[in-house]
Formats: structure tokens, sequence, C-alpha cells
């Protein structure tokens, strides 16, 4: 299957680069164009990719079309490709366009699927929301969410569940990268390298999490079973709720989903 990118930023590049560490495919196989033609032979140097010099050249070349511009440059890309796209398959991760809003846009024979990728695709531990609404074909679909599932959890997520979803699976690695840092900042403040303070810290998150995921207990579950009466923990967990620890955390998502809707 012969791929191509329409831009080529970190999220395009998070995705060819675990494709191609994945296996699913070859670097040979996947093309991109972005107009920044000295960053992208940059970036292919490094990747592998075959860069392309026009987006129709790129479209005219693959079978599948992965749609990985910035949000409000895709009208203005699809006026450009729109003859060019009938027949073929359209990947889009593009937030906030989504089935309903392509198809006021696309010829009816252009296959469609709206994909949600997050940045950690890149070492294959990816969240990546499909669409539950699509125009793909079923065996066509199949193979995509292979080649997507290479790089993680692919989930299927009802139109309507779309934006949230995205909001707490896109967004929650910086939230994430933010918690991390300030906790090896505390690290560093009682005295730890800041080197070994970002190892430690890192190797707690990632060993948590796959803790939670492997017995699918409840998180509270498990943080009460470190929480030993008036030990150290407990007193630290009561800390985080008198600061809104919480609260904070859900307010980071209240700010994500009310910027979307000021869009």
């Amino acid at each position: 299957m012969k791929s191509g990118f329409i831009g080529m930023g970190n999220m395009a590049q998070a995705l060819a680069e675990g494709f191609v560490k994945s296996g699913m495919l070859e670097a040979g196989d996947i093309c991109a164009f972005a107009p920044n033609q000295e960053k992208l032979r940059k970036n292919a140097e490094r990747i592998g990719f075959v860069p392309m010099d026009s987006v129709a050249a790129l479209v005219e070349a693959c079978d599948t079309v992965i749609m990985a511009c910035k949000p409000y440059q895709v009208e203005g890309v699809l006026a450009q490709i729109g003859e060019l796209l009938r027949g073929k398959a359209m990947v889009s991760i593009c937030a906030g366009w989504d089935m309903e809003k392509y198809s006021k846009y696309l010829d009816p024979s252009v296959r469609f699927q709206f994909v949600m990728p997050n940045t950690p695709a890149m070492v294959g531990e990816g969240v990546l929301l499909f669409e539950e609404k699509n125009s793909l074909e079923k065996e066509e679909r199949e193979e995509i969410m292979r080649l997507f599932g290479s790089l993680g959890l692919v989930e299927e997520v009802p139109s309507s569940l779309m934006g949230i979803a995205g909001a707490v699976t896109g967004c929650g690695p910086a939230f994430i990268d933010l918690l991390m840092e300030a906790y090896a900042d505390a690290a560093v403040k009682y005295g730890v390298p800041r080197n070994t303070a970002y190892r430690l810290v890192s190797q707690m998150v990632l060993g948590a999490a796959a803790l939670q995921k492997m017995t699918g207990e409840h998180p509270g579950s498990l943080k009460d079973k470190v929480c030993s009466p008036k030990g150290t923990t407990i007193v630290g967990c009561a800390s985080l709720e008198e600061d809104g620890f919480r609260a904070a955390c859900i307010h980071s998502i209240d700010a994500v989903m009310n910027r979307k809707n000021l869009d």
C-alpha cells in the first residue's frame, strides 16, 4: 500500500516513523508533501520517505492519502486536489474534520476515515481513535486499522465522542509531561541529579500505567494499595487533594473543550 502524507509536522512524523519501525510499511512506500521543501527533505533523509515537490504529484502516486496538514489548511488543499482524489482512500488526522464535514467537500467516490492519533504512536504506545462513521470498504478499513494498530491501541469511537476522546488522548501526553517535569523538579530539589530524576519519573509513570492496563483494576484501588495507614503516600495524596489536583486535571480538559467550541 503506497501511502502519502499531506503535511509532515510532528504528528505526521510520528506516524511515518512508527509505520517504518513497526515494519508495516517500507520507508520507500511512504511519500510526503509539505510547503517547506527544505525541512521536508531533511525529514525524508532521517525517516526514509519519498519527498514530493507538489501535492498533486503525491495524490497521483499514492493509493491512500493521509491528510495531516493544519486544520485551517484543509479546505485550501481540497480545492487543489479534489478531482485527483476521486476513487482513492483518504485518512484524515486533522482535528475537527470528521466525516460529516469532509462530505461537504469530497466526491462520493472518495473512501474516507477520520483518525485521531497521539504522539506516543512514534514508539508504538499511541492511542489511535477511529471515527465509527466512515466510507472505507470493509477489507480496506481492516487493513488501515492493522496499520495504525501497529502504533498502539486502536479504539473505535462514535462521531459524537471523537472531540472529548481526542482531547484526553491527544492533549493528555503534554499534561503528563508537565506532571513528569514537576516530579523530576521535586527530586532535583532534594538532591537527585536532573537526568536521574527524569529516568526515575519516566519509569514510574510507565510502570503505573502498565500495571493498571495489565490488571484492569480501578486506579483508585491501585492507589489504595500504596497508601498504608499513617504512611507517607497517603500524606502526599492528601496534599494533592488539598491543592485540587483532580479538579485541575478535569479543568484542563474543560479548557480544551471550551477552546474547541470557540473555533
